[in-house]
């Protein structure tokens, strides 16, 4: 069992998944802000976990199978990440410009979600967002196409448990950080750090259509 996660085809699927995800990306952002808030941490954390599982599966075992997404499709889904990523960075900007009117103590959020809609903000954000996707389904799954046959199902199960990982390690970092952090302050910069990423990383986005 050690000799299979030591395996090659493990370790360069594990350190995509980590390279790729490391970045604030909209579902980062939604697991951080859920875990500062205290609400549905474990829970919001499950359905991301499940939700990369499945794309990267979908990924490693089906469209990379037909050696890729064509790339018009491709450049779709870029274009459509490219919107999806301003508008999200627009809303935190909106946050962060409004200034502490908008933001309240970790113990009193704003906003008090459900169970179900705090699932169905987690399934928003990991599958109506075409970053994620074009991660997930074209990178990760193109890339285990080096790998062969059984080594591409090797490598797809390092990509998913770095997303395991990952999820876990930043739900529990911010749930730590909620209990002890109640600074507003703290909550618009974190908006403002958000905007910039996700400015940034559609504009390298659409950098990679030209």
């Amino acid at each position: 069992m050690s000799s299979f996660f030591l395996a090659p085809a493990f370790t360069a699927g594990l350190l995509l998944s980590l390279s790729l995800i490391v970045a604030i990306g909209p579902q980062n952002a939604h697991v951080l802000r859920m875990g500062l808030r205290g609400q549905h941490v474990g829970l919001t954390v499950a359905v991301s976990i499940a939700s990369d599982v499945a794309l990267i599966a979908l990924g490693v075992l089906g469209l990379s199978q037909l050696g890729g997404l064509p790339r018009w499709v491709q450049a779709v889904m870029v274009c459509g990440g490219v919107v999806f990523l301003l508008l999200y960075g627009w809303k935190a900007w909106g946050r962060f410009r409004a200034g502490s009117a908008a933001h309240q103590a970790v113990g009193e959020p704003v906003v008090t979600m459900s169970r179900q809609q705090a699932v169905g903000a987690a399934l928003a954000v990991a599958w109506l967002n075409p970053h994620a996707l074009v991660e997930t389904l074209v990178l990760i799954g193109t890339a285990s196409l080096a790998w062969g046959t059984p080594g591409n199902t090797v490598f797809g199960l390092g990509a998913a448990s770095g997303s395991v990982l990952w999820f876990v390690g930043l739900g529990l970092s911010a749930l730590f950080l909620g209990q002890r952090l109640q600074s507003p302050a703290l909550w618009r910069a974190l908006d403002g750090l958000v905007a910039l990423m996700m400015w940034g990383t559609a504009g390298m986005l659409a950098y990679g259509l030209l």
